[in-house]
């Protein structure tokens, strides 16, 4: 779940700055990241074969609002997960007391 916050976090900053002149993209390799989770934190890369403006900027709002939209998908189903096994425990220490 960190992992996906700290990409929520990109992802807005991107959109944040989708007019900021010599912007670039950051992202997270979240396969690769989601792999190394046990390491340490994400590391955060530049995105590169990204369309650039006159500008320098490369934000693309479309695939932000996409990143955006699947990263709220995999935290709600990590949320989903989560709470189910916290019920799934809370249910076996509940049947411990009154067995």
């Amino acid at each position: 779940m960190d992992l996906l916050s700290t990409r929520q976090r990109l992802v807005a900053s991107n959109i944040a700055n989708a007019d900021t002149p010599g912007y670039k993209t950051r992202d997270i390799d979240f396969q690769s990241e989601f792999r190394n989770a046990l390491d340490s934190s994400a590391r955060v890369d530049n995105v590169s074969g990204l369309k650039t403006k006159n500008d320098g900027n490369n934000v693309s709002i479309d695939r932000e609002s996409r990143l955006l939209a699947e990263n709220n998908i995999r935290f709600s189903i990590a949320t989903s997960l989560l709470r189910s096994r916290l019920k799934t425990l809370r249910a076996a220490i509940e049947e411990g007391r009154t067995g």
